[in-house]
């Protein structure tokens, strides 16, 4: 109930605060986040989740290249883009309102639980009539927003993700060195079939495939049995600031805590869902603009999304075994890990991949040394950590999986690596369209 009750308070203290007179670019963030809510609900993966922020902000960022020819045109750096048209009708409406409730509108569209952004969708729009916005302009821009989140949805079903239910469900491949559900709730695994989905823009889901793995054994004398080691060390002899530092980027939606015959479920925010928080953070300490903070997290959110597709892909080819089942297996029957290993193989690390990967991105847009503070974990409460860079804290979120327990150290190197990869893949596109660093540009 406590956590339910700062669940709320962060919804409508952080999500809706309303001063005398709020710029309309202060309701991308809680707009983005009011589908993160959803998506716990849910309880969405995390390579789902980053696909539904993609199609949500590339709805958005396809209303705000309508009416600014200085950002390019989403298909000049997506591949698949089908050119989605803004339909005005000869009729005014604002395109900054268009944009930001087709954010909540594909959510609406796509999300399993997207008839709870009703709820959003209607506070939004008192909030304009606080801001009196004449109904009329009101009504013609959600006209546009809607008709620009149906062909967003339109353009996303072909890409593999409704024929997912349909493939041969997983079944864990038999021998001692392959991945096994792990406790508490041995849940299956997760997405083994994620490599089939379209990328929004590297070429396919293994361009990038990471070192290899070093190989399984249980000989004491092995690298392998050293790397166990280290994770195993690690979790015995942490400290305080480590504990912290695995709480603050766990990320698990998957969690499950069991009291004698008891399961009880804790529902948190996916890798991508605190990167997205990131980029809203950095949006607001940058003073963007609406336009380039519609940029900023759409960029954002295609680079995870194409990030989780080449982690997925490493991961259910090595199929490796996670650090649990292993130490268990060979080492202390009794160990733990500090974190809930999550229901799929181990390597590469997907925070890794991704944090990696964002930051890439967003270091190119917004800088190389953006201070920050991030209190996206407050609402668990887990306190707020300050950034001198994003690279400093996706380098942070990579180490905080050996402290969690669940990654392994090559996992994390190799994992940053591809991760740099896909960025740069991203960065490689974008500029080539003409996106440019809009930290004090004028774009």
């Amino acid at each position: 109930m406590k956590r339910l009750t700062i669940l709320l308070l962060f919804v409508y203290q952080f999500g809706y605060t309303q001063q005398s007179k709020t710029s309309f670019t202060d309701y991308i963030q809680p707009s983005v986040f009011s589908l993160s809510m959803v998506m716990m609900h849910d309880v969405v993966n995390p390579p789902a989740a980053c696909r539904f922020y993609s199609y949500a902000m590339i709805s958005a960022y396809s209303i705000i290249t309508a009416h600014n020819k200085n950002i390019p045109d989403a298909a000049t750096f997506i591949r698949s883009y089908p050119g989605i048209a803004v339909h005005d009708g000869g009729r005014m409406y604002d395109y900054r309102i268009a944009a930001v409730y087709s954010i909540l509108e594909t959510g609406k569209l796509m999300l399993p639980s997207g008839f709870m952004l009703q709820k959003d969708e209607e506070k939004l729009l008192l909030l304009f009539k606080k801001d009196k916005v004449p109904d009329s302009i009101v009504r013609n821009s959600v006209a546009v927003a809607e008709d620009v989140a149906k062909q967003t949805v339109q353009w996303s079903r072909p890409d593999g993700y409704g024929k997912l239910s349909t493939l041969v469900r997983y079944t864990p491949v038999k021998g001692e060195e392959y991945w096994y559900p792990t406790p508490p709730a041995y849940i299956e695994a997760v997405e083994p079939h994620w490599n089939t989905i379209r990328p929004m823009i590297i070429d396919s889901c293994n361009q990038f495939v990471p070192a290899a793995p070093v190989p399984f054994s249980k000989d004491t004398a092995s690298a392998f049995y050293a790397l166990n080691r280290e994770v195993f060390d690690a979790g015995v002899n942490l400290n305080m600031e480590q504990r912290v530092i695995a709480s603050f980027w766990d990320c698990n939606p998957f969690a499950v805590s069991t009291y004698g015959h008891m399961a009880i479920g804790f529902k948190k925010i996916t890798p991508g869902g605190h990167w997205m928080n990131i980029a809203g953070i950095a949006a607001r300490r940058a003073q963007l603009d609406f336009d380039k903070t519609v940029l900023l997290h759409a960029v954002a959110a295609v680079t995870m999304m194409d990030a989780f597709i080449s982690c997925w892909d490493a991961k259910y080819l090595s199929n490796r075994i996670r650090p649990e089942t292993y130490i268990n297996r060979y080492i202390d029957v009794k160990w733990k890990p500090l974190l809930q290993t999550p229901p799929f193989p181990e390597y590469t690390s997907g925070h890794s991949v991704v944090s990696s990967a964002a930051a890439t991105v967003l270091t190119y847009l917004l800088g190389d040394h953006f201070a920050y503070e991030d209190n996206s974990e407050e609402m668990f409460e887990i306190p707020a950590r300050k950034f001198n860079s994003f690279l400093a804290a996706s380098q942070e979120a990579a180490i905080s999986r050996l402290y969690g327990g669940i990654h392994y150290r090559d996992a994390i190197d190799n994992g940053v690596a591809q991760g740099r990869k896909v960025g740069e893949k991203v960065l490689e596109k974008i500029k080539a369209a003409g996106i440019k660093p809009i930290y004090g540009s004028s774009m």
